[in-house]
């Protein structure tokens, strides 16, 4: 069993708590770097999409896990990274890195303004106002019919950084350390916001408003700040999605989408980093299982792969369900159990992560 010796309250905001600790995330990234040398295109490709998911995950996660503001609405602002992206790049003709940086404060400039009216809103009723936001964006996109292309659609257009070309079919290693080196800069940038004031305000927040007032924590200041960064992010990853389709309209960005990124950070688990990571890595590998699956049952039947509606939504409902009933902290929440089990064999007692009361005393006055 390893216990962190603390001497001063500098140790609780480390970026790391030892070097252990960043000896294994720099292995990792290590690792991470090396991925196209060690698998072919196809495979790189999926390893790019969950890169891209899990920026789009840490967008969600930061509003919803760390500031506890529920969002069904986050395809609408995958859009506007995306739209925006491709609007400053063909129309008005600025560099990528210019354009992707503008894109994601547009997108985030937006999310506050739809935060103000959406602050006097709690729970279940924000969830169904930002639904709202997610089913207009596709009416939206097809009447800006001369910026978006309507039900045509738009074409991403090239990437060129430093004169080098990054396309994600031809230089398909380009294109994933790009999205690596964007997962890397937001992951730094959500943990040292974790770190400082603000982080701490969103999970105040989080946990009981009431009491976050009482100890001088602005709600609307912080709830609109939440907004803002979770949009910011979430439009960056739109613009890399946008990148890795190639051509894109109003279909791509559905209501679906809002509610696959939720069940994302809630089977990786909630208010962890790692959560989006996590459960990016499900939304990118189920859906090739299913397709796999299907193959081998229809090669070992002797006939041809039928496509069954709806069973990848199916899916996923299934394994939310299994997750909210057996293992309510999500895929991380479970490592955490399996790494403290073997840390304090044999003291480990099932008590330690006992369900506890949704809502403060304080919070029932609401």
């Amino acid at each position: 069993m390893r216990v962190h010796f603390k001497t001063g309250y500098d140790h609780d905001i480390r970026l790391f708590p030892d070097a252990r600790e960043a000896l294994r995330y720099a292995a990792l990234l290590a690792v991470a770097i090396a991925l196209p040398v060690l698998l072919d295109d196809f495979l790189l490709g999926e390893a790019t999409n969950v890169l891209i998911w899990a920026i789009a995950g840490m967008g969600l996660m930061l509003l919803t896990g760390h500031a506890g503001q529920p969002s069904l609405g986050h395809a609408a602002f995958l859009a506007a990274g995306c739209y925006a992206n491709a609007i400053l790049m063909d129309r008005f003709g600025l560099p990528f890195l210019a354009s992707f940086a503008l894109a994601g404060i547009l997108t985030g400039l937006i999310g506050v303004l739809i935060a103000i009216p959406a602050l006097r809103l709690h729970g279940i009723y924000l969830a169904i106002a930002t639904l709202a936001l997610s089913i207009l964006t596709e009416d939206i996109v097809v009447l800006a019919e001369p910026w978006t292309g309507g039900v045509a659609g738009m074409t991403a257009p090239p990437i060129s950084i430093a004169g080098v070309e990054v396309d994600r079919l031809a230089s398909p290693d380009l294109f994933y350390w790009l999205c690596l080196a964007v997962a890397v800069l937001v992951t730094l940038g959500y943990r040292n916001i974790l770190r400082a004031p603000l982080g701490r305000a969103f999970v105040s927040i989080r946990d009981s408003e009431i009491s976050a007032q009482a100890m001088g924590v602005d709600p609307a200041r912080t709830k609109a700040a939440a907004f803002g960064l979770s949009c910011m992010t979430t439009g960056w990853a739109g613009a890399l999605m946008g990148h890795f389709f190639f051509t894109f309209n109003h279909e791509v960005f559905t209501v679906v989408i809002s509610i696959q990124l939720l069940l994302m950070i809630v089977i990786g688990g909630l208010g962890s980093i790692h959560g989006a990571y996590y459960g990016a890595a499900v939304v990118g590998i189920v859906p090739q299982a299913i397709n796999l699956a299907r193959d081998a049952v229809a090669g070992a039947l002797g006939g041809g792969a039928v496509a069954i509606p709806g069973l990848e939504t199916g899916i996923f409902g299934l394994i939310l369900i299994v997750f909210i009933l057996f293992e309510p902290l999500g895929i991380h929440g479970r490592l955490v159990k399996w790494r403290l089990y073997f840390e304090l064999f044999p003291f480990y007692r099932r008590d330690m992560f006992r369900r506890q009361r949704s809502y403060l005393k304080t919070e029932r006055l609401r």
